[in-house]
């Protein structure tokens, strides 16, 4: 596939995959200044951004990738994928829990706003 094909497919920019290129996460063939990505370059990338959008680090993505090659049937890749999946999960669960907290607080502050805005706005009787 050329860049252009990628960039289609995946909905990101030329200058996305050249991160990605220059973080030795994607590799393709070069053809003069044609990049020609596999499809190797495409299971990689869709791991890439779906990795991106769990939350896990470039380097994190960049470390489970590699591990595609160590000759185990990805059984290690596999495992330590699910590891770190399950601590991103864990910090994720922790996170909406916090921001839940704080939405109900600040609900909780924004119905005390409104009465005491209510009670300001009420005419005071004649003294």
């Amino acid at each position: 596939m050329t860049i252009r094909q990628m960039c289609d497919e995946f909905s990101v920019t030329p200058r996305t995959l050249r991160f990605y290129e220059a973080k030795e996460l994607l590799f393709p063939r070069r053809e003069g200044q044609k990049r020609l990505f596999t499809k190797r370059d495409r299971a990689r990338l869709k791991l890439i951004l779906r990795g991106k959008r769990f939350g896990f680090s470039l380097e994190e993505i960049r470390q489970l990738l590699d591990l595609y090659d160590i000759g185990d049937s990805q059984a290690t890749q596999l495992a330590r994928t699910y590891d770190v999946a399950k601590d991103r999960l864990a910090a994720l669960v922790k996170e909406r829990d916090e921001l839940n907290e704080a939405i109900g607080e600040l609900e909780e502050q924004l119905r005390w706003g409104e009465q005491m805005l209510a009670s300001l706005q009420q005419p005071k009787a004649a003294e």
